[in-house]
């Protein structure tokens, strides 16, 4: 997969908030994929007491949900631990693994979020700028925002809020498991990317998608 380097970088935290705060405003939360045949899944490690960061992206096809391609690259960490700021940390290790591909996914569900971020760009969303894909925030946990409660059936959601905005969803993807938090990263809209993240989860809590890319990262 060819990866696009022309970008700028920060090197402190500032600088990160202010990339941020002039990225959000590209982000795209409409509609603007095609079909979709492959669907990667990213996910992010850390060894060497977090000195090396190992990324992992799995491609799966869809809607077969069969792994066709992978990669894994390891690089050193170059960006403090600092939340709000992890794609800064993560990101650059993702590039190295995406440049790997044969497979060139038509969309990436990301383990982190998407807009669902104090400044409306998490990793999904900067990630999807940067390689200029559809990307999904599938999240394990709430990072901002409030909810009702999620009825107990797979595929009930409720809107995840802040501010008055609507940034995201709380999945039920499981019956009797925590749900998950789901946002837009860029050009795709909540609804679509709600229905992605089921069709990737047929069995688990977890999509397929993020399951893969999650051994591949922790081994």
């Amino acid at each position: 997969m060819k990866i696009n380097r022309d970008y700028d970088w920060a090197k402190t935290a500032g600088e990160a908030i202010a990339l941020q705060q002039s990225l959000k405003d590209q982000v795209i939360m409409t509609d603007c994929l095609g079909a979709v045949d492959f669907v990667a899944g990213v996910d992010v490690g850390f060894q060497d007491n977090g000195n090396t960061t190992r990324a992992a992206v799995a491609v799966l096809s869809f809607p077969e949900l069969e792994l066709k391609d992978q990669a894994i690259a390891r690089r050193p960490t170059s960006f403090p631990y600092i939340p709000g700021l992890l794609s800064f940390r993560e990101v650059p290790a993702v590039l190295d693994a995406l440049e790997q591909l044969t497979i060139t996914p038509d969309l990436l569900l990301c383990d982190g979020q998407g807009i669902a971020h104090p400044r409306r760009l998490g990793i999904a969303s900067h990630l999807g700028l940067l390689v200029d894909l559809p990307a999904v925030g599938v999240a394990k946990s709430l990072l901002i925002g409030g909810h009702a409660e999620v009825p107990d059936q797979k595929g009930s959601w409720v809107s995840l809020l802040h501010k008055g905005e609507t940034i995201g969803a709380v999945l039920r993807t499981r019956p009797h498991t925590k749900p998950l938090y789901i946002s837009p990263g860029h050009r795709i809209s909540l609804e679509t990317s709600i229905e992605y993240v089921l069709a990737c989860t047929p069995k688990y809590r977890l999509p397929e998608t993020t399951r893969f890319a999650h051994k591949l990262a922790s081994g």
